[in-house]
């Protein structure tokens, strides 16, 4: 028995000992680098049309955070409204400054960012959203507008702040959380007149709603979205403007938690104007007043075939509590 004991001593010794050297070297190594992405691509046209539909994607998806609200530049801000549990995060400076924006990066430098999550020094970018689903033309459209004369993008020299993860942060991303593969073939968004095939679209590749309305962020799967815990049932913590924990809501067609009794007319007035039949949407859920009431009617078209969940969140009143 005392060998036993003494064997099981020593086993719980080297796991401990093995746990404190893998946390030390998370703590060090932190955020860590990987080989800078090279996508194959041709040169991008700055088409009028792309900068466009650039404009549109940028301030339906980049804005809410790379803008300064007192400059109403894409200088880069704190994320104010991540969980405190994921450290103090910073969005970059996406201007065309060419000290502290992307004013000397390439165009495939960009595409290699927006698909993977990897800048151009190999640093991952922690929380930023990896737009692996997007089309080639969506993604094209959004250099474009950050390459184009518009005011939010001329030069602006505000230093990108340093990132400052905790712990948790550095665990995940030296665990569960990497970069996403660049696509190895064309990316081409369905046809419109596909209701449900483009709003599946438009939920993981163009918006990515799914990211902030399934489980939890660290349980995300960008590359099959649709295995991601909790699909669009909501759960995820995030932060209102005045530092009040919110979960986002549940998407699927559950009459008592999700958006089974809702009409479309109330989603599209729920998605572009931030009023939802039980009130006022709060932030940090953005109002989509770019997005067109096609794209609403084909991303309520694609919810309703999701498989229904049952998540109540506190927005659900008495059925929360049960």
């Amino acid at each position: 028995m005392k060998k036993l004991f003494r064997v099981l001593g020593f086993t719980l010794a080297g796991l401990i000992f093995l746990a404190a050297c893998a946390a030390t070297f998370v703590s060090v190594r932190g955020i860590p680098k990987y080989a800078m992405p090279k996508p194959t691509m041709a040169a991008i046209a700055y088409t009028p049309a792309r900068v466009t539909q650039g404009e549109k994607l940028v301030n339906s998806m980049c804005a809410d955070c790379h803008l300064d609200r007192k400059t109403r530049m894409l200088s880069g801000r704190r994320l104010d409204d991540l969980p405190p549990e994921f450290g103090t995060l910073y969005a970059a400076n996406i201007t065309q400054d060419p000290t502290h924006g992307i004013g000397r990066w390439t165009d495939a430098e960009l595409v290699g960012l927006l698909r993977t999550g990897i800048g151009r020094d190999g640093r991952f970018r922690i929380v930023m959203p990896s737009f692996v689903h997007m089309s080639d033309e969506d993604v094209h459209s959004v250099i474009a507008y950050l390459r184009s004369s518009a005011a939010p993008v001329q030069p602006n020299a505000t230093p990108s702040h340093p990132q400052e993860p905790s712990f948790l942060s550095k665990a995940l991303v030296n665990t569960v959380m990497k970069p996403t593969p660049l696509p190895t073939r064309p990316v081409v968004a369905p046809s419109p007149t596909d209701a449900v095939a483009y709003g599946r679209y438009l939920v993981v590749g163009r918006y990515k709603c799914y990211d902030c309305h399934s489980h939890d962020f660290k349980t995300n799967n960008s590359l099959e979205p649709e295995k991601s815990e909790g699909y669009l049932a909501g759960g995820t913590k995030l932060l209102t403007p005045t530092g009040q924990e919110i979960i986002a809501p549940n998407l699927t067609s559950d009459p008592e938690t999700g958006l089974g009794n809702w009409t479309e007319t109330q989603f599209v007035q729920a998605v572009r104007y931030g009023q939802s039949p039980h009130g006022p949407l709060q932030m940090p859920m953005p109002k989509f007043t770019l997005m067109d009431e096609g794209e609403a009617k084909a991303i309520f078209a694609y919810l309703r075939t999701v498989p229904t969940i049952k998540n109540a969140t506190p927005g659900d009143g008495a059925v929360a509590a049960r």
